[in-house]
C-alpha cells in the first residue's frame, strides 16, 4: 500500500489549516490505512484544490471522492453502524458544514482585512519583496470572488456572522450530549465536522463565529475529543468554554 496525501503545512494553531486536508487525513486514520503527508499548493493538484491523494499512482482529487475511492478500493464503510436515514442525516450536516459555515470561515479568515493580515497574507511571504503585496492583493481578490459567486459572499459582515451562528447553533443541537454526531464512536462526517469546527474556534483568529461556537461546550469539547485522538502530537489551545 502507498497512499501519498497533498496537504498543506500546519499553520493558524491547525495542524492543517483546511478543513478539507483535515477530512481526509481523518478519514485514512479511520480507515486504519498507512499513509504519508507532502506538503503542496492548490496550483499544484490537478483540479487546483486540496487534497488529492496518489495511491499507488492512481491519482484521486477531493475529498468526497477520495473517501468514495477509499472505501470502494479497500472495501470499506466508514458509516457503518449507520442506518440509511441516519446515512442521509449524515450527508445534510456534511453539506452544511461544506457549502455554507466553512465559507462563512473562509470569510472571515480572508476578507476580514486583520484576520487577512495576521493570517493568509503570509502565505506569500517567501516570494519576492517587491511582488508581495500584489500578491496579496490577488490572492485576498480571488477570494473574494469565490465567495460573491457562492453567493455568501454578497452579505454584509454582520449577515454572515447571523447565518454562520446559525449553522453552529444548529451543529450543538445535533451534537447534544453525544460524544460524536451519531453517538459513541466517530464516522465520516465527524472528519469535516472536525475539520471545520477546529477551523472556527481556534485561538488563531478573532471572529464572532469563534464566540458563536465558544458558547457551546459541547462543540468544544467534540474537537478537544477529536484533537487529542486524531492529533495527539499537536498542541491545542483549547477554549476556556471547555
Amino acid at each position: 500500500m502507498s497512499i501519498t496525501l497533498y496537504g498543506c503545512a500546519p499553520a493558524f494553531d491547525l495542524p492543517d489549516p483546511s478543513p478539507f486536508v483535515t477530512k481526509t487525513e481523518v478519514q485514512l486514520q479511520m480507515a486504519g490505512l498507512s499513509y504519508r503527508k507532502v506538503f503542496a499548493i492548490p496550483p499544484e493538484s490537478p483540479k487546483g484544490k486540496l487534497p488529492y491523494i496518489d495511491d499507488a499512482g492512481e491519482i484521486v482529487c477531493d475529498s468526497s471522492f477520495i473517501r468514495a475511492h477509499l472505501e470502494r478500493k479497500y472495501a470499506l464503510d466508514l458509516d457503518a453502524g449507520l442506518d440509511t436515514r441516519q446515512r442521509a442525516e449524515a450527508w445534510a450536516v456534511e453539506r452544511l458544514l461544506e457549502d455554507h459555515l466553512y465559507w462563512a470561515m473562509v470569510w472571515f479568515r480572508w476578507v476580514d482585512a486583520e484576520n487577512f493580515a495576521k493570517g493568509p497574507a503570509h502565505f506569500v511571504d517567501r516570494a519576492p519583496e517587491a511582488m508581495r503585496q500584489r500578491l496579496r492583493e490577488d490572492m485576498q481578490a480571488a477570494k473574494q470572488n469565490e465567495l460573491h459567486a457562492h453567493g455568501l459572499g454578497r452579505h454584509s459582515r454582520e449577515q454572515i456572522a447571523e447565518l454562520g451562528t446559525r449553522s453552529i447553533d444548529a451543529l450543538a443541537v445535533l451534537l447534544g450530549e453525544q460524544d460524536y454526531l451519531f453517538g459513541d464512536r466517530p464516522h465520516a462526517v465527524d472528519a469535516i465536522g472536525f475539520g471545520v469546527l477546529a477551523a472556527v474556534l481556534t485561538p488563531f483568529f478573532d471572529t464572532p463565529l469563534r464566540t458563536a461556537a465558544e458558547r457551546h461546550p459541547n462543540l468544544v469539547a467534540y474537537v478537544a475529543r477529536m484533537m487529542r485522538f486524531y492529533y495527539p502530537a499537536h498542541a491545542w489551545r483549547q477554549p476556556l468554554a471547555a
